[in-house]
């Protein structure tokens, strides 16, 4: 019997997965190095970024 919150052994996520090979990993990893930074987005495009998750303390 399984509680209400409780998934299914065989259960697997529509919306995201771990990358499944090493060509993979590759093509992410190019993926990376050419995402526009906020400053480009703001300038060439008129787009505002995602917001920062999070601020390191200045301490």
């Amino acid at each position: 019997m399984m509680n209400n919150h409780e998934l299914p052994k065989n259960y697997v996520a529509e919306n995201s997965s771990m990358a499944v090979d090493e060509e993979e990993i590759k093509n992410l990893g190019k993926q990376m190095e050419n995402r526009r930074t906020g400053e480009v987005l703001k300038q060439e495009y008129n787009k505002v970024p995602d917001p920062q998750q999070y601020q390191e303390s200045k301490e």
